[in-house]
């Protein structure tokens, strides 16, 4: 677990392009200009998806595994054509789509919401809401979202345009789950050094999520918290570092740093092993967490809070430009 603590967060960088963007916390998703969007699978390279659409930010967030992975901005349906909320399901996949209402318009990577017309697909991104009801993306940000997501996936629409105050700004966790039930993020008691309930998720993968800002571990499998402490980390590192824990050709295993936008130089590099008594958190909470590593586990640790702030606002962990 110290391994964590090699990496820890990051200084803030200026938004770069889409491939050597900082993967950093300090720019919030709702600031990002038209157009920006970043995208980090490695974060959590499995365990289900959900999109979460904010109409008032005009911003999209996915969440794999519980963590986000990605943000983007989006333009939603105009006035008189605004683009319903609720919990939707995937129902068709067309990456050639044309429109059969808007005069064969084409609709690149479309996913289908409703069978009357409501989708998410690329298209034109000016700033404000300008579609007739879809969720426009990025283009190549819409092709990367429709490799990753499956038929039925859940995609949640929530907010409306011009008014920011009526959704909770998307954070480092998913607020919602599949199907749209919201996810309980419990902070820890004032007498409560951690807490751990695997029996609430029994199986399926392991990501741990580590805020230098709070100084907080969250573990989640299968996208569901199943275990949280309280965890300090040493050094003035501040960078967003992501590690797989990775069965070698030999048998043996070990930590290797992911290349995630703005670190593609750590891809493939081991954990050295000096730093895996770094991390200082309840030694009952190690043993318990070390018994469910398992090849494909992956660790997070950036700067951005997990904990609720007064402004009810959290950072993003992600900031990008597209490349123009």
């Amino acid at each position: 677990m110290a391994l964590l603590l090699a990496c820890c967060s990051a200084p803030v960088f200026a938004q770069g392009s889409t491939v050597s963007s900082a993967v950093e916390l300090a720019r919030q998703a709702e600031k990002l200009k038209p157009g920006q969007w970043v995208w980090a699978p490695q974060i959590a390279p499995e365990g289900p998806i959900t999109v979460y659409v904010d109409l008032s930010r005009q911003a999209a967030t996915i969440y794999r595994n519980g963590v986000r992975i990605g943000v983007s901005t989006v333009s939603s349906g105009k006035p008189g054509h605004e683009t319903p909320t609720g919990v939707f399901t995937i129902l068709q996949k067309d990456a050639k789509h044309r429109s059969s209402t808007y005069n064969n318009a084409p609709m690149p990577y479309q996913q289908r919401l409703t069978w009357d017309g409501v989708a998410l697909h690329a298209g034109g991104l000016p700033g404000y809401p300008e579609s007739h009801g879809c969720v426009h993306l990025p283009f190549e940000f819409a092709k990367l979202l429709f490799g990753e997501t499956h038929m039925g996936g859940t995609v949640i629409v929530a907010g409306r345009a011009g008014q920011p105050t009526l959704t909770h700004a998307a954070g480092v966790l998913a607020p919602q789950g599949e199907k749209g039930v919201p996810i309980a993020h419990v902070p820890l008691a004032d007498n409560e050094s951690y807490r751990w309930t695997p029996e609430v998720s029994p199986t399926g993968p392991v990501t741990i999520l580590v805020s230098r800002a709070d100084q907080r571990v969250v573990v989640l499998r299968n996208g569901t918290e199943i275990g949280r402490a309280k965890g300090t980390l040493p050094g003035d590192d501040f960078e967003t570092h992501v590690m797989t824990y990775t069965k070698l050709p030999n048998g043996s295993t070990r930590w290797i740093f992911a290349g995630v936008p703005g670190h593609a130089g750590e891809s493939g590099q081991p954990l050295d092993a000096s730093v895996l008594n770094q991390l200082r958190t309840p030694h009952e909470f190690l043993q318990k967490l070390n018994q469910i590593i398992e090849p494909g586990a992956t660790i997070l640790v950036t700067q951005a809070p997990v904990l609720p702030t007064n402004s009810g606002k959290q950072m993003t962990i992600l900031s990008s430009v597209q490349k123009r």
